[in-house]
């Protein structure tokens, strides 16, 4: 293996392990570490991104699922709105501005990460009005939290802003070719008010569905290339492996505040690049 592999499953490694704690897929790592460390063209960067998703929902999904902390219900059911939103968005890619979304969804970030940030001191969602939906398609759930040491029963709030929240989702994974991580996770912390722990398990699982389903088309472009996507996809399903571990015996809180700066961060990243392309 090349030196210039090493560094690439190195930084994988990185990225697969914040991505497996925070929901995020590891493309938020994995694209601009490619692109301004080692140059990568930006089409491969993307390529090997959409691989790096589906390693870290590999990686991860296996101890999640096992230990419950996965709503598998709650994910395929949101699934409609995500895959409805791709549709979406890869038609609006020809018709509209893309930048002026990328702004509107920058603000929209930006004003959940100060939301999220309001709620940072509480570990589980408090004073959650269950949605009649919730019941009727059984969404609710528990989870074993090692880190409290106890059972946590938990209801699924808000349905119809979460569905729509997950909507918009899935219209920037058809504009950008990307997970969405940060949207999938803030609708289900925020607005469906699930666990932290929860809604990063499940946004994990629902990415590589979401990824999986894409990287076909990625790969009749050509731009996934083996000696990139290789290193990046053992990489970080080695840090999704790890994550998923190190994430059962974090707070909430933690977790939360670890995020918020990778929200703001994709905000600020994404309204920046609207305006300068207006």
């Amino acid at each position: 293996m090349s030196i210039f592999a090493i560094k690439i499953l190195l930084i994988s490694i990185v990225a697969g392990i914040a991505g497996s704690i925070l929901g995020l897929g590891g493309g938020t790592v994995v694209t601009p570490a490619l692109t301004l460390l080692f140059g990568v063209d930006i089409k491969y960067a993307i390529g090997a991104s959409i691989i790096s998703v589906i390693a870290t929902s590999s990686g991860a999904a296996v101890a999640y699922v096992r230990d419950e902390m996965t709503n598998i219900r709650a994910a395929m059911f949101l699934e409609i709105a995500t895959t409805v939103g791709a549709i979406t968005g890869a038609f609006l890619g020809s018709l509209v501005n893309a930048n002026y979304l990328y702004v509107v969804f920058g603000i929209f970030l930006l004003y959940s990460a100060y939301a999220m940030f309001k709620k940072g001191k509480s570990e589980l969602p408090e004073n959650v009005v269950e949605h009649p939906l919730a019941k009727k398609l059984n969404l609710n759930g528990k989870y074993y939290d090692i880190a409290l040491k106890k059972t946590v029963e938990y209801k699924v709030a808000n349905i119809p802003a979460g569905f729509s929240v997950m909507y918009g989702a899935g219209i920037m994974s058809g504009l950008l070719g990307i997970g969405s991580g940060s949207f999938k996770v803030m609708a289900l912390d925020l607005f469906m008010k699930l666990p932290m722990k929860v809604s990063s398990a499940t946004s994990n699982f629902m990415m590589g569905v979401t990824a999986a389903a894409s990287a076909g088309v990625y790969f009749l472009r050509g731009t996934i290339d083996p000696k990139i996507a290789a290193p990046v996809a053992l990489g970080v399903l080695i840090g999704a492996t790890v994550g998923a571990r190190i994430m059962q015996h974090m707070n909430s809180k933690t977790i939360r505040r670890i995020f918020i700066p990778f929200l703001v961060y994709i905000a600020l990243q994404m309204a920046y690049k609207g305006v300068m392309g207006l």
